[in-house]
């Protein structure tokens, strides 16, 4: 054989032994991959509905900045809740005050912890002095409408209702009767947190914190009771954006706490109605966050974006002394809204760590009212006709009406009353023009049945009052009176 040959046929020989080896590797690669992605598959979301219950336990329910202690490593038991619903007066910021509706007092609502496995039999009661039915959406529940559709509640009733806990993690719970948004906006949210199996890992300190914004008709620290402002909550104008509840909840003496050398865990929420919050602790550095309150773990994270209706925990060690500054990261709303808190840390100074001065309040709210640019006034479309009128006056009503009233004006039974043939409404049309002007509560009679409900006033143009009313009394068998604006302009003067 020719030197040329022989040289060619050691070049295909080891060409197949390396193929051959190659081959050999990327199988066994491949065998590994499969192995290793076989233990993941095998790694099965727990069947929670066959989880058996042993035994009957009363839940610890607590109002923020506190949580009940861990579930650990019990069985799952039938739980029983029980919350009360309350429309209460309190304070905002200095010298505002604000009617907030509240599951159990606070806002947030009051903190729910469960285990993987439970079976809830919640209870729902709606305090007798309130004016309006509520019920509760909690995003745990897997089920029409996370509960709203089997707890709709009246003042001076209560109802109950059972499910079993799936799936572990932080979820939001909150009202979900018509208007959602007015009721979320006015602080009917909370968390409810599902454990795993075995609890989750302690940690020294835990908090719960959740933020939320809200809508005054007067301007940020406008003194006064503020009633809610539903077209700014449209807009998306928030005057307050806050945690739990008001400015100044998580400052000065109502700051939360920390030893150097403790790890601190945070559950953290967000009710809206309408805000993404971009949580941030100014100084610390997430550990851990569990990415939107679910099982993806997140590391050394700065900053965590929780969703309106959504949550996080997070946590981390405290290093150093100091006040630590807790803030919603779209800054404006830290220092002008009310999106602070602060974590004090107590404890020895490491001066390889940080070697700054430590001070506190050294961030506060710079209390600047909301500016605005100037612009140019939207031009209102005014009616020349009654036609014109009525159908402009129906696209108000689906804007502003239909959540209450619904569709055909046949209202809610026991919270919104008819406007469809209303002896109420045909009895007195400058009465109906000032209750859209200044809003009315307390109890009336209308069509033979009571209603004490809350109806806030609008903001409306003398215009767009004028059409709105025009339309309801042109359909549903009213009087088919026509309002107009000089007429809306009368009510006003004489007010």
């Amino acid at each position: 054989m020719k030197t040329e040959n022989i040289i060619k046929l050691q070049q295909q020989m080891n060409y197949k032994n390396t193929f051959t080896v190659s081959t050999k590797i990327i199988a066994i690669l491949g065998v590994f991959a499969l192995f290793s992605c076989g233990e993941q598959m095998a790694i099965k979301k727990v069947d929670a509905s066959t989880i058996k219950v042993t035994g009957e336990l009363k839940a610890e329910l607590t109002s923020p900045p506190f949580v009940p202690a861990s579930v650990g490593d019990r069985s799952a038991k039938k739980l029983i809740v029980a919350m009360e619903i309350l429309e209460q007066e309190g304070e905002m910021t200095d010298g505002v005050k604000y009617v907030y509706w509240t599951f159990g007092g606070s806002v947030p609502g009051s903190f729910i912890r469960t285990r993987v496995g439970d079976e809830v039999e919640f209870t729902l009661k709606n305090h007798p002095d309130n004016k309006l039915p509520h019920n509760i959406d909690l995003h745990a529940v897997t089920g029409a409408g996370g509960g709203a559709s089997s707890s709709f509640v009246a003042p001076g009733h209560e109802v109950t209702f059972s499910f079993k806990t799936l799936n572990p993690g932080l979820y939001v719970y909150h009202c979900a009767t018509a208007p959602v948004g007015m009721h979320i906006a006015n602080g009917m949210y909370g968390l409810i947190l599902v454990e795993p199996a075995g609890g989750l890992p302690k940690v020294d300190k835990e908090y719960y914190i959740m933020q939320g914004d809200f809508y005054t008709k007067g301007k940020n620290g406008e003194v006064g009771l503020q009633p809610f402002d539903m077209q700014k909550a449209i807009d998306e104008k928030a005057d307050y954006v806050v945690f739990n509840g008001k400015v100044g909840a998580l400052t000065g003496d109502n700051a939360i706490t920390a030893k150097v050398g403790e790890t601190v865990r945070l559950y953290v929420g967000n009710g809206g109605p309408n805000l993404v919050s971009s949580f941030h602790v100014i100084g610390e550095i997430f550990d851990r966050v569990n990415v939107e309150g679910g099982s993806l773990v997140n590391e050394n994270v700065q900053t965590t974006l929780i969703p309106a209706g959504g949550a996080a925990i997070v946590e981390f060690k405290v290093d150093v002394p100091g006040t630590f500054i807790i803030v919603d990261h779209s800054i404006f709303r830290a220092f002008n809204k009310g999106a602070l808190g602060m974590l004090k840390v107590e404890g020895e100074e490491n001066k390889t760590l940080y070697s700054g001065k430590q001070t506190e309040g050294i961030y506060n709210p710079e209390g600047a009212t909301i500016q605005s640019m100037p612009g140019k006034e939207v031009k209102v479309v005014t009616a020349t006709n009654l036609k014109e009128r009525i159908a402009l006056g129906k696209i108000v009503y689906g804007q502003t009406c239909f959540a209450c009233h619904q569709g055909e004006g046949q209202g809610i039974a026991g919270a919104f009353p008819p406007l469809a043939n209303s002896d109420y409404l045909n009895a007195d049309v400058d009465r109906a023009i000032k209750i859209v002007l200044e809003g009315k509560t307390g109890e009336m009679t209308v069509n033979g049945k009571k209603y004490n409900s809350v109806m806030t006033a609008q903001t409306l143009t003398d215009e767009e009052v004028a059409n709105v009313l025009t339309y309801v009394y042109s359909t549903w068998g009213n009087n088919k009176t026509e309002v107009t604006p000089m007429r809306v302009l009368k009510v006003k003067s004489m007010h």
